[in-house]
């Protein structure tokens, strides 16, 4: 049935939900995709984040593993969500990766009908729903568990948010960490992390975190050298969303990895908590 506008009436209902859409015209799309039974597939680790005086970073390695293969070494795991926002993925690369298109779509579809973005928690919380409603694939062993973090203009300032394989949401301070070799990035993380530092400063210490979690969690992939595949890193302040070029990564991970020559366990703080090379 098509409407006086010639588009069809399920374009034309109510709601800002790009999800809630599809669901309603096509209901038995997310029964599609779902496996009816548990399935082995690639899987993402390592993702940190960390707030800087005028925003925040987040940085993923590139490794995918299944079982105790290394199932890709370049893929990607952290991706702008939005124009102020990023999202980090650990878990089942594929479904992880399709949450997060789905979730680009949401953000877009809802500023093309609201014409308005939502709120950084906004955005928060609709991330959360798309976790909850994935609940039944995580118990099969296909959970999702991403990091997501932005600018909040409200607050002129960086934010991240955390979450649990159920859906819960909470808001983390100053740094976090996901994946498999999150308990190394974050002991890195609690040493380096400065309260005020520059994003150059917070670029280079979750590099560190992630060359930690690398040195101590198979899952986690370092810097590769010889193929010339390093961490993929964004910055989010006042002005957006920035992916680090790969000319600066070059020359931050030719520095630490010349630093780890002198040092292999990495920069360590003082009892005046100041980091040592």
């Amino acid at each position: 049935m098509t409407q006086a506008s010639g588009l069809p009436a399920y374009f034309l209902r109510p709601g800002s939900s790009f999800v809630e859409f599809l669901g309603e015209h096509d209901p038995a799309f997310f029964d599609r995709v779902r496996p009816t039974q548990s399935v082995d597939a690639p899987h993402g680790t390592t993702i940190v984040a960390s707030q800087f005086d005028s925003g925040v970073v987040m940085a993923g390695d590139r490794r995918a593993t299944m079982g105790n293969v290394i199932a890709q070494r370049d893929i990607q795991k952290v991706y702008p969500a939005d124009e102020f926002s990023v999202v980090g993925i650990a878990g089942t690369a594929g479904i992880a990766v399709e949450m997060v298109r789905l979730f680009q779509t949401e953000l877009e579809h809802f500023e093309k009908i609201e014409g308005t973005s939502l709120s950084l928690e906004g955005k928060a919380n609709r991330l959360a729903s798309f976790i909850r409603g994935n609940l039944g694939m995580a118990i099969q062993g296909l959970a999702v568990v991403p990091l997501f973090a932005g600018f909040d203009l409200s607050r002129d300032a960086g934010r991240i948010f955390s979450y649990d394989v159920t859906g819960g949401r909470y808001e983390e301070h100053q740094y976090h960490a996901v994946g498999s070799g999150s308990p190394f990035a974050r002991g890195s993380l609690k040493k380096l992390y400065q309260p005020g530092q520059s994003a150059t400063d917070a670029v280079r210490v979750c590099v560190q975190a992630l060359y930690d979690a690398a040195d101590d969690d198979s899952a986690t992939g370092g810097p590769d050298l010889t193929r010339g595949i390093f961490p993929v890193v964004y910055t989010v302040d006042g002005g957006g969303v920035r992916r680090m070029p790969e000319g600066e990564m070059q020359a931050l991970i030719d520095d630490v990895v010349a630093q780890r020559y002198r040092r292999p366990d990495g920069p360590v703080a003082d009892e005046a908590g100041e980091a040592q090379a």
